[in-house]
């Protein structure tokens, strides 16, 4: 178990008792504290303790902890914050998960009732907040991203390279734990919000804005690379063929379904919103509840190499709505001014091309799409 902890002496000792009922594998961080930490870490002499001399944070303690955890020896931690917030006798649950997990590349995080009575509003909102960027940033939706209790598999954690030194932490390693191919999941857990006795040093302000920063930059990553990167592990591992059939026609959704996620991806892809084509095909298949590995795989007609030719449709076809001759013309060189004539041609232009093909597109899969539904229920049937 790793604690660690910093001016909760209100609850540290609580804490440490139930925890020694269920296991006696105990590392506390004591994370520069300055109230009664140390005398009540100092009663527990079958503890391990680490002490910091000044207050580094939450994700250095937790750094610290893993590495020390390893060097030990030991597969797995399981983190629980010190200020009553946690039930240690929610600790069996995340054992007897990992003991009916298939594979052990897996980080479990405790899924708190976030609509109980007594739960604030602003860490039930926080908490949406931060799945719902976790999910863009990973493809993995949970219930819960930012509950303290967790397990983690210290092989894979100890190998991530990982910066953030307070509260954001726990996002970070969540996030590059995904990437790297670590199964992140939630198992359910209770959760306790006495005002009298917890105490919390979440810093509403500095530290929201360290997460929302720290998103924003998961974001750009998952836009240019991750999900790129996944997309052609996942067709170069199957084959082109083979990911055609068993990811876009052998999905259980409807040819329906099927034949408007080509369309949008198709419609998004030759679009001439360029950098946020991924954001926008993904953020609109969620919204429309389409088929996301669909829309997505079509969008990518605007890879590198269709870049030239996707461009060149759409000034071509903004030339033939809006008779505009030459696009592009250079003005002022003396002054070093570039002008660019005519980008409202080639904006009308790709998102009429847009439009035409996508629908064109929509409509020919789903013909082809329902006809391959009927053969392959006529061939199931007899």
């Amino acid at each position: 178990m790793l604690v660690p902890t910093y001016n909760n002496a209100g609850t540290l000792q609580k804490m440490l008792d139930g925890i020694l009922k269920q296991t006696g594998n105990i590392i506390v961080i004591n994370d520069g504290a300055t109230d009664g930490t140390k005398e009540i870490l100092d009663a527990y002499p079958q503890i391990q303790k680490i002490h910091l001399p000044d207050n580094k944070g939450k994700g250095t303690a937790l750094h610290l902890g893993f590495r020390e955890a390893a060097k030990q020896g030991y597969e797995f931690a399981i983190s629980i914050d010190s200020d009553g917030q946690h039930y240690p006798e929610d600790i069996p649950i995340f054992l007897e998960a990992l003991e009916n997990e298939e594979t052990k590349n897996v980080l479990y995080i405790g899924a708190r009732n976030m609509e109980q009575s007594d739960v604030p509003g602003g860490s039930s909102f926080g908490n949406k907040f931060s799945n719902f960027w976790f999910w863009f940033e990973t493809g993995t939706w949970l219930s819960d991203t930012q509950c303290g209790f967790r397990l983690y598999p210290l092989k894979q954690i100890t190998e991530l390279k990982l910066h953030t030194p307070k509260f954001e932490f726990e996002i970070e390693v969540i996030v590059k734990a995904s990437w790297h191919g670590t199964l992140v999941k939630n198992v359910p857990v209770q959760i306790s919000y006495d005002g009298e006795e917890r105490v919390s040093h979440f810093r509403k302000v500095s530290d929201f804005a360290r997460i929302s920063v720290l998103n924003t930059w998961f974001v750009i990553v998952a836009i240019f690379y991750i999900k790129p990167r996944d997309f052609f592990r996942r067709v170069k591992k199957k084959g082109l063929k083979k990911f055609l059939t068993e990811d876009v026609l052998g999905s259980n959704d409807s040819p329906r379904k099927k034949a408007l996620s080509i369309a949008l991806g198709l419609f998004v892809g030759l679009s001439p919103f360029w950098g946020l084509h991924t954001l926008l095909v993904l953020g609109l298949a969620f919204i429309f509840r389409l088929n996301k590995a669909i829309a997505f795989a079509f969008s990518n007609i605007s890879l590198p190499p269709f870049i030239p030719f996707v461009v060149y449709a759409g000034v071509q076809t903004g030339v033939w709505l809006t008779g505009e001759e030459h696009f592009f013309s250079l003005e002022n060189i003396t002054d070093n001014l570039v002008t660019l004539k005519g980008l409202k041609t080639y904006v009308v232009g790709s998102l009429v091309f847009a439009t035409l093909i996508s629908i064109i597109s929509g409509l020919v899969g789903y013909m082809a799409l329902t006809h391959l539904a009927k053969r392959k229920m006529a061939v199931e049937n007899g």
